[in-house]
């Protein structure tokens, strides 16, 4: 570095021109110090900037780190005659630590930052941070930059703290604060450690305090969890001690903004055109479906694009346990179930909006996810005239899917022999689409099965699709085939008889 300062961003007046997606066209700024550091930031709104594969917003670089920006790499490395500057050794990272969690403990002594709606208190916290800094000013290390330790104890004090920008950052699905000193982050499908800290346990339960409080919820001892959504839609959870031996735990799935259509998820690679197709039919034909897979496997995200070809004409009803679908039609009644308050009263259980969907003369039920006895009602609706349905299940198998449907219907207290049960799955369920997340972060639907009804008694798929992995590609991506398998959906007959001529198998 020559000057003193560089930009990189995909803008063409950047110092490094990186004009590709994902890349902001300021993304990051990297700066020499006075003492000859060389100071990394990250300025962007979208995307992430990483050190050695950590998540960073401001970091001092020493030779040889390797900075990513989308998909791009830099390797920080010094001009020849000259080393990089002085760089903070781990004894003087920790005492700027240190630093901060002292004075952010004085900090709390003299201001009540629960104060939040407060216009006053950012003012209040800047002045009362500057002021701190200059009583305790021979306390504080020469090395630490009095200007970040200000910013970093305002973002500290209020709002979230540390996971703030984590939370505003498009690029960021999902936040986990394991423990103070251990927050990852889901980026495009891939899991990485941050470089955040919480000062303090204490810090973790006062931010979930603010994130809870205002939807009329309290975490405490006595009821040490909460699982809740906020207003734009995104999922909280947490839990604190004495339940959460290493300390307290957030967990925060951020809603998306972006609504994907069935186009993307080909893109992706996710599907091929012909699984598309085929599930769109399903849908406009009113093939009862339950999407399986595992947790964050993309069942949300495929539920929604598959609910939005329902026909407009038709009456839809939603029940969710926490409300993430994104429907566009407007013949549409949206349900959510509700808690108990903090007095423990007001409680309606997602059970009980199933079985009040009924009544609402729907065409269509979609039950976010089936997780307990609701599965009883789910499918007597299904064999009862509300074909069309659609749901979620957390299972590893389309086999396994209907065993855990079972499973569920025995969990509500009916007393059914296991024949009865496995009958009525069957004639309720038509289709089982099974999606997976890969190592490589991608989420793919491998395997659409039929149910089939040749065995009474007894559960039986036939697979119509499948997806075959072949390799991993040199970017460690996985690489495979989705294939048709050469059995006639039974959809097709039912088209044929409609008039409708499917030559199935061919992409289109």
């Amino acid at each position: 570095m020559g000057d003193e300062s560089c930009v990189v961003g995909s803008a063409a007046e950047c110092d490094i021109f990186l004009p590709h997606e994902g890349i902001d066209g300021r993304h990051a700024e990297i700066r020499l110090g006075e003492d000859g550091s060389v100071l990394l930031e990250h300025v962007g709104t979208n995307g992430g900037t990483y050190v050695n594969d950590r998540r960073v917003d401001r970091r001092v670089l020493a030779a040889g780190d390797i900075v990513r920006v989308g998909k791009c790499e830099l390797l920080l490395q010094p001009e020849a005659g000259r080393g990089v500057g002085s760089v903070l050794t781990d004894e003087e990272e920790e005492a700027f630590f240190e630093t901060k969690v002292r004075l952010h403990r004085t900090l709390i002594q003299r201001i009540d930052l629960r104060r939040l709606d407060d216009a006053a208190l950012r003012t209040e916290t800047e002045r009362t941070i500057r002021g701190l800094i200059r009583e305790l000013d021979s306390d504080i290390p020469p090395f630490v930059d009095r200007e970040l330790l200000a910013k970093e104890l305002m973002e500290d004090s209020l709002g979230f703290g540390p996971i703030e920008d984590l939370l505003s950052d498009p690029e960021v699905s999902e936040v986990m604060v394991n423990r103070r000193d251990r927050v990852y982050v889901e980026a495009e499908g891939r899991l990485s450690l941050t470089d955040k800290k919480f000062l303090s346990d204490d810090q973790i339960v006062n931010v979930i305090q603010r994130i809870v409080a205002p939807l009329g919820r309290s975490i405490n001892e006595a009821r040490p969890m909460v699982d809740a959504r906020l207003p734009d839609g995104s999922r909280v959870n947490a839990i604190i001690p004495p339940l959460a031996i290493t300390g307290p735990t957030l967990t925060i799935r951020k809603f998306s903004r972006v609504i994907f259509d069935i186009g993307d998820l080909v893109k992706r690679g996710s599907l091929s055109w012909e699984m598309a197709r085929f599930l769109r039919l399903c849908v406009e034909y009113k093939r009862n479906t339950v999407i399986s897979g595992g947790a964050g496997s993309g069942k949300t995200t495929l539920l929604n694009i598959l609910g939005s070809f329902i026909p407009t004409t038709e009456r839809v009803i939603t029940v969710e346990d926490a409300a993430e679908l994104s429907l566009p039609q407007e013949h549409l009644v949206a349900l959510e179930a509700r808690p108990s308050n903090i007095e423990g009263k007001g409680e309606v259980t997602f059970r009980a909006l199933v079985i009040n969907s009924l009544r609402m003369r729907p065409d269509r039920i979609i039950v976010g996810e089936c997780r307990g006895g609701e599965a009883v009602d789910m499918l007597q609706a299904m064999n009862t005239g509300h074909e069309g349905s659609l749901t979620t299940i957390h299972a590893n198998s389309p086999l396994n899917a209907l065993s855990r449907l079972e499973t569920m219907v025995l969990m509500s207290g009916l007393d059914l022999p296991s024949r009865a049960i496995r009958d009525q799955i069957m004639s309720a369920v038509n289709i089982v689409v099974q999606t997976q997340r890969f190592a490589d972060g991608s989420r793919k639907i491998i395997a659409i099965s039929e149910v089939s009804d040749a065995e009474p008694g007894e559960f039986h798929l036939v697979d119509l699709f499948r997806f075959e992995q072949n390799r991993i590609d040199e970017n460690q991506r996985i690489v495979g085939d989705f294939s048709w398998t050469g059995v006639r959906p039974r959809l097709v007959d039912l088209l044929r008889g409609r008039g409708l001529d499917i030559p199935w198998g061919e992409a289109g």
